[in-house]
């Protein structure tokens, strides 16, 4: 240990108590955590930190070989007093926290003022709503299913996520918050029987559980003796207002009052703060005096709400809130850390800690400096193992010693940013340290258990309208489980007309499929038995023929022009891809598969990528690209907007660092004399890929050897620019990217003209957008900013009059003025509309005041609330895409379309909102593209009857015909 670090030790087992200062960055967690064996309660000033510290430290406690959990204790949610509930996600990591505090498993538990003012359900009311149930526990499935919920779970038939339950006879369908599968517990009276996990997509039982522990989903819920005790408390404080009455009532019926955790502490004895349930914890306070002024920050904003909210049913501030004196009382006392950077009244150790160098992709400065460092110990900590195995070859190289011999090492791990010690000759850089910075940042960190959405089985509800290929359009009932041979099976239930029921088994649920057509469901239901589906399908299969005939004739003339041949796998391919951050999900994967498949052809690619923004497009891309350049080809990358060209040049930076691939860009966010050199090397072959704007299809643009084409959205593009496009496609390989195609893209696609590749499938954790139509108002303005300011979002409001875009601006100002507001639009200076873009990327802006220009090109995972003005004014598909902007991490997403007065709204406006909010499930781009061509009025799908075609059998069902018509021909 070293000498601060010794003194440090020794003050903090004479006294209780220790200050250090010097540190900044995950310094300021490391060190305390080597001074004691005991659990951390690290007290940060601002939540927006709480996430990434919990990550940092999680991960050096790792590095450093300690055992336990280490987790966030974030905010419930919104402030007190304004109106908004808490968030579910908020409110199960706050529990999940608790319950390892209270099972000796915590290792550190971070918070700041925002959470731990608020409080929890004591340990003793948690425990009566965790359950532990193993085979042979006697039980009966009422009790359990009233315990859970009563704890938060909600019924849902079939479980999907995390929360949901479902109950048929004797099966219980749990899905507990900390599992990836759900689990059914079979019940023979009242003894349980059986535990087995099983796949939701299937219902196909995956492996035996031997024991489960269910855990509430919340630490601020009401048993029912709480309930009742709770009930005689609010008419004892409040008499029997409207309000009061309209609480007891949903009460009463079952449900859970948003107002619910915020009267709990009503109930004498139920409520405590969070410290209590760590009483041995050693507290860590970074920067004291900013956590007791946002601490009191907090006391004052929620007075001001609650005296602009007199009527709110609620306690008062001092009440809602634990008090200013207690909490600082708990963190000053004994054992505590202390941990400021500077040192202004004295008597703290000076541990010097300071940050490192960043060498934004230069592999050659640090190995010259990793060669020279003599004694000292370097740790580099990468993101991804292919990343590392990268680096750890340049490095040999250029003659660096690894591991023991050299004082090097690398490995696999996210820190948010290095640090060094030089009295202790320690080094630690995290890979935004060595390589250059992405705009975007995916949240880091295991799965927090959040539902993970999928568009299958697993989408439908009961009265939803389902196609079977063999039987037509049905209505889903459920499942149900029947009694086979001595063995229980599971069935879908599914009705026809005339009462007449079909039951599917598990091995025939890939025959059903969720029904869906260009203008939505089907009115009637087909009759089993009547031959009508038969004749439906012959009648589609007969209207392709000619088609098919046609698309044989276009084949063949692909097949005739040569194109390049790229060479198979090689290990800088497979490096590459190992890098990736993230598991690709199976439609990436195929995706991926298909772009490499068409580029090892001899004939020229022409591959549609269709998937909702952020479902993985651009890797698909990269891992293309990484080939081409592989094999001594140049790439064009082509955007329809400068956001999106910036966006995809810093992504692709981020991505080839590692690699001797040069990336430049040529947009409005060049100068000309940057340009100038960026063409002349792309000229000479210097360049490997280049990513621009319409600027990309200029004269003066000549490659040297082009052999790549990738177009991002390419419906947003001109007829000039897509004839100088079909100049650049004869002989190269093209990839066409997009959310929503325009109707002739997706018509080739869907045709076969084009080949196709569909990502359905959402990223793990992605959340559904919950998107609501409003009426302009101005309260509703400042709650939504508020609700997410409240949980340390952004904001994107979307406002497309350049003319009024400022006096807008001005308006969100006074109705939030903590807020701060950039504004962006595409008649702005380049330099100034990057600044503004910059400064809401990178998190020094809440609100960002926009065009469409946000439309393409942002990934902020931070920005989770959307408002968009005159929501009417657009059309589905630009809604789709705009709505996109957010809902890019685990968190739930809100937008809001705000309209005028009813009477002024068109038939088609109605219908597009009505649109906008039925397709609320993640991976609905494809079908959104389709519907937003029928409300257009713009003629049909694919011409002629297709259209009628589709509504007939549906979407899905279509492509299929339409394929096997083709291979018949």
């Amino acid at each position: 240990m070293q000498p601060f670090a010794a003194r440090a030790a020794e003050r903090l087992r004479e006294s209780g108590r220790v200050a250090l200062s010097g540190l900044s960055g995950p310094s300021r967690v490391l060190l305390p955590l080597l001074l004691t064996d005991r659990p951390l309660l690290v007290v940060t000033p601002h939540e927006r930190d709480v996430d990434g510290l919990a990550d940092d430290l999680r991960l050096l406690a790792t590095e450093a070989g300690l055992s336990g959990d280490v987790l966030p204790f974030p905010a419930p949610g919104p402030p007190p007093f304004r109106g908004l509930p808490r968030h579910p996600e908020a409110s199960l990591r706050r529990a999940t926290a608790l319950f390892s505090a209270g099972r000796g498993r915590l290792r550190a538990m971070v918070g700041s003022p925002a959470g731990l003012l608020r409080p929890s359900l004591s340990r003793s009311q948690l425990e009566t709503r965790a359950f532990h149930v193993a085979q042979g526990d006697d039980m009966t499935p009422e009790i359990l299913l009233e315990a859970l919920d009563e704890a938060g779970y909600r019924q849902e038939d079939p479980v999907t996520g995390p929360g949901q339950i479902a109950r048929r006879g004797g099966i219980l369908d749990i899905f507990p918050a900390d599992r990836d599968t759900p689990v059914r517990l079979e019940f023979l009276g009242d003894t349980v029987e059986s535990l087995r996990a099983f796949d939701p997509a299937t219902q196909r039982s995956a492996a035996v559980v031997e024991a489960l522990e269910l855990l509430p989903l919340s630490d601020a819920f009401a048993t029912r003796s709480t309930t009742t005790r709770l009930r005689e408390a609010v008419l004892a404080r409040f008499g029997e207002t409207r309000d009061v009455a309209a609480f007891l009532e949903r009460l009463d019926r079952g449900l859970v009052p948003e107002e619910l955790p915020e009267l709990l502490p009503l109930v004498p004895g139920i409520m405590v703060a969070a410290w209590q349930h760590v009483p041995d914890a050693v507290a860590v306070v970074l920067e004291p005096d900013a956590v007791w002024i946002e601490a009191g920050v907090l006391h004052e904003r929620a007075r001001e709400e609650k005296s602009r909210r007199p009527e709110t049913l609620g306690l008062e501030p001092h009440e809602a809130l634990l008090p200013e004196e207690a909490f600082r009382q708990r963190l000053e006392e004994a054992p505590a850390i202390h941990v400021e950077e500077v040192d202004v009244t004295g008597g703290s150790i000076h541990a010097a800690a300071r940050p490192v160098r960043r060498y934004a992709g230069d592999i050659r400065a640090l190995a010259a400096e990793l060669g020279t460092s003599g004694a000292s110990r370097t740790v580099i900590l990468l993101g991804t193992q292919g990343r590392a195995e990268r680096l750890r070859d340049v490095l040999r190289e250029d003659g660096v010693s690894l591991g023991d011999e050299g004082g090097v090492d690398i490995r696999v791990g996210n820190l948010s940013t290095g640090f060094e010690f030089p009295e202790a000759e320690l080094r630690i850089l995290a890979d935004g340290d060595v390589f250059p910075e992405e705009v975007h940042v995916h949240p880091r960190g295991k799965s927090r258990g959040v539902r993970s959405f999928l568009s299958d089985f697993r989408d439908l509800k009961i009265g939803d309208l389902v196609v079977h290929q063999d039987h037509g359009i049905g209505r889903f009932e459920g499942l149900q489980t029947i009694e086979l041979f001595g063995a229980s099976h599971e069935f879908m239930v599914l009705s026809y007309q005339g009462g007449d029921k079909l039951k599917v088994p598990v091995d025939a649920f890939d025959r059903v499929q969720k029904y869906a057509s260009a203008e939505g469901a089907r009115n009637v239901i087909d009759k089993l038995g009547s031959g009508s589906w038969e004749k439906v399908k012959k009648r589609v299969k007969k209207a392709m023929r000619d088609m098919a005939a046609e698309l044989l004739r276009l084949y063949a003339e692909r097949k005739a022009r040569p194109g390049h041949v790229f060479t198979a796998e090689s290990p800088w391919q497979r490096e590459f891809e190992e890098a990736f951050e993230y598991d690709e999900t199976a439609d990436q994967a195929q995706a991926i598969a298909d772009v490499a498949a068409d580029m090892a052809s001899d004939t020229p690619m022409d591959r549609l990528v269709c998937g909702d923004v952020g479902y993985g497009k651009t890797e698909v891309a990269m891992r293309a690209a990484m080939r081409a350049a592989l094999d001594g080809k140049q790439v064009a990358v082509l955007t329809p907007t400068t956001v999106l060209a910036f966006q995809h040049w810093k992504t692709f930076s981020k991505r080839f660092a590692p690699f001797p691939v040069k990336v430049e860009m040529v947009s409005r966010f060049r100068s000309p004399r940057e340009t100038k050199t960026a063409l002349a090397a792309l000229g000479d072959g210097k360049v490997d890929i280049l990513i621009g704007t319409h600027r990309l299809l200029s004269k003066d643009v000549v490659f040297k050897d082009l052999g790549l084409l990738i177009i991002d959205e390419e419906q947003r593009f001109g007829v000039a620019a897509k004839e100088r496009l079909k100049q650049l496609r004869t002989n190269v390989d093209c990839l066409t990217l997009s959310a929503t195609p325009i109707p002739r893209t997706l018509q080739m696609g869907l045709a076969g003209i084009r080949d196709m590749s569909v990502i359905e499938t959402p990223p793990k954790d992605r959340l559904a957008i919950q998107t609501s139509i409003v009426k302009f108002s101005t309260d509703v303005i400042g709650a939504a900013i508020r609700q997410e300011l409240g949980r340390e979002g952004q904001v994107y409001f979307v406002h497309n009059r350049v003319e009024s875009i400022y006096s807008l601006a001005s308006l969100v100002k006074r109705l939030v003025p903590e807020a701060r507001i950039v504004v962006g639009h595409g008649q702005m200076p380049e330099a100034e509309l990057e600044k503004a873009m910059l400064s809401f990327v990178e998190g020094r802006a809440d609100v960002l005041v926009a065009t469409t220009i946000i439309e393409n090109g942002l990934d902020i995972p931070r920005a989770n609330t959307l408002i968009v003005n005159r929501a009417d004014r657009y059309g589905l598909a630009q809604l789709y895409q705009l709505r996109g902007r957010v809902g890019r991490s685990d968190r739930r997403a809100q937008a809001y379309l705000l309209v005028p007065p009813e009477r002024i709204l068109s038939d088609l406006a109605r219908k597009r909102l009505a649109a906008i909010q039925e397709f609320s499930d993640l991976g609905a781009g494809f079908r959104i593209a389709a519907l937003d061509l029928e409300l257009r009025g713009a003629g049909n799908l694919l011409g002629g009857e297709q259209s009628g075609h589709i509504e007939a059998v549906g979407l899905d069902l279509y492509v299929k015909l339409l394929e096997q018509t083709i291979l018949e021909l």
